[in-house]
């Protein structure tokens, strides 16, 4: 008996010292618990931003329009902010201060990227210079362009393919004048017109009789962007990729399939050639012929056929889209604003005048129209959000931690329109973008942060020079060459439609008459 109530105490003894060891230890977790999030939210500071929902964060709730959103959440939450969707957390930065410590400051720590899925497919598994990581490869593919293809002087040789299809554009929109004409259209033919000349020495017209491509390489190349900047389940899950539940992935690779096939044939064509036949009479060698050699030497500049073909279809899309849709939004306000129309064929007539057509050589002096073309840019830039960058390391941003791996944002689209930078943010005025002495401000290198046309830093556009040419000689062209209407007040209206670049809503459709007395200029 006495046995039994010693083990009845010895067992309740046991039992109490057990539950205060529970409770303790539930004390010590819980305040290891409150002394892990202070300490935390004192060295690791994430920005503020919306509440989410389990799982999915706070993707029920966002607008499509992620520029016009994103802006919103900045007057709410601030220049940085953090935004959960699905499994993935994004950082936006909607100041020019936040964007320069990216860019500038801390750019080695952000040049990494994020590719969407349809993104890799198109471009071999990140094989290209948009979709690639910051690393030798790329920095060897960044190298080869700028130095082989689009230095000033490659630029200069490469001039008589940029003249041929602009002309052979002012003969096709005089043979359709006083009917109504797609401006993107316009602009999409031409820019690709001239891409095919310098990628592979001849123009679409005659690689279309050679491999009967017909428009669907046209179609290939407008279809891809589009289906990249789908918004992707498999983006946000990707535990959900290899479902494909909205079919983004078989669409890309329905269109890669064509791309692929044209590239293929195109490269085996060349490399059937001999090597007197592979340069112009200028002795010229496009930008097919320069890989291929490249990868013949074997060294540390050389690229494989799969790397040649990711470096094309990069170059082709970033050398016609960019292109095409800011010649759309310039024309647009352009023709919203007669005043600014008239002004800049003022400019014209005194730089290039009434009997002559334009020429690359008088772009340099066309201020006006250079100023109109950067107030475009400005209003609409072609990448409101830039392309996604991805912190290799958790790094501060604006007091705050930014984690390592989070997709990053700077929305160019608020920045290029904040009213501590820009006065009457609102208001398309060129002149905003003169110097007194009639020069121009801002370049598109970048260096000014409060305007990001083509990006800052490493990751910037590397075919910017190229892409300014090409544009400025085409607005110029059409503007000189032909006085332009509306066919209908309705495409005064200016609603853009979100993607990887930022499209206008609806076609700018307008009609050319002709303007110079001199038909032989019009041949």
């Amino acid at each position: 008996m006495l046995s039994d109530i010693h083990l009845s105490t010895w067992s309740e003894f046991t039992s109490m010292n057990a539950n205060l060891t529970f409770r303790v230890l539930i004390l010590l977790a819980i305040s290891s618990a409150i002394f892990l999030y202070r300490f935390w939210n004192t060295t690791s500071r994430l920005p503020p931003g919306p509440r989410g929902l389990p799982l999915v964060g706070y993707l029920p709730f966002i607008d499509p329009n992620l520029h016009l959103e994103f802006t919103k959440m900045a007057q709410r939450f601030g220049p940085i902010f953090k935004i959960q969707l699905g499994c993935k957390n994004y950082i936006i930065v909607s100041s020019s201060d936040l964007a320069k410590v990216v860019v500038n400051d801390q750019d080695d720590i952000f040049a990494n990227r994020d590719p969407p899925v349809a993104a890799l497919i198109l471009s071999y598994g990140g094989l290209d210079i948009t979709w690639s990581d910051n690393n030798l490869y790329w920095r060897n593919m960044r190298k080869v362009l700028v130095q082989e293809v689009l230095s000033n002087k490659n630029l200069e040789a490469s001039s008589s393919f940029r003249r041929t299809g602009v002309r052979k554009t002012i003969k096709n929109v005089y043979d359709k004048i006083g009917t109504e004409m797609d401006i993107g259209g316009i602009a999409f033919s031409t820019s690709l017109t001239v891409i095919t000349c310098l990628v592979w020495g001849k123009s679409l017209n005659e690689e279309e009789q050679n491999h009967n491509l017909g428009d669907g390489f046209r179609e290939v190349i407008s279809g891809v962007m589009d289906i990249v900047g789908e918004a992707n389940m498999s983006d946000l899950f990707p535990a959900l990729t290899r479902f494909d539940i909205q079919g983004v992935q078989q669409k890309m690779k329905n269109q890669f399939k064509k791309f692929d096939a044209i590239l293929q044939r195109i490269i085996d064509d060349r490399m059937r050639l001999k090597p007197e036949e592979t340069t112009d009479q200028k002795g010229r060698k496009d930008f097919v012929q320069i890989l291929l050699e490249l990868k013949e030497q074997n060294t540390a500049s050389s690229f494989n056929l799969t790397q040649i073909k990711a470096f094309l279809v990069d170059f082709f899309i970033a050398g016609t889209d960019t292109t095409t849709v800011m010649a759309e939004w310039t024309m647009t306000e352009v023709l919203k604003h007669r005043d600014i129309m008239k002004k800049i064929q003022e400019e014209l007539e005194q730089v290039v005048g009434q009997n002559n057509i334009v020429e690359e050589s008088h772009l340099t002096k066309l201020r006006y129209l250079e100023a109109v073309v950067k107030e475009t840019f400005r209003l609409h830039p072609a990448l409101p959000l830039l392309v996604v960058r991805c912190p290799s390391k958790a790094c501060t941003v604006g007091g705050y931690t930014v984690p390592k791996g989070s997709n990053v944002y700077l929305n160019v689209w608020a920045i290029h329109r904040d009213p501590n930078y820009w006065e009457n943010p609102l208001e398309f005025d060129p002149d905003r973008f003169l110097n007194p002495d009639g020069t121009t401000k801002f370049s598109y290198k970048g260096m000014n942060t409060n305007f990001l046309a083509f990006g800052s830093g490493r990751r910037r556009c590397p075919g910017v020079p190229m892409a300014e040419k090409m544009l400025m000689y085409l607005l110029a062209s059409l503007l000189h060459s032909f006085n332009w209407t509306l066919p209908d007040e309705k495409e005064r209206e200016m609603p853009d439609k979100f993607g990887v670049v930022l499209k206008k809503g609806n076609p700018l459709i307008a009609i050319p008459s002709q303007r110079l007395a001199d038909i032989t200029l019009y041949m």
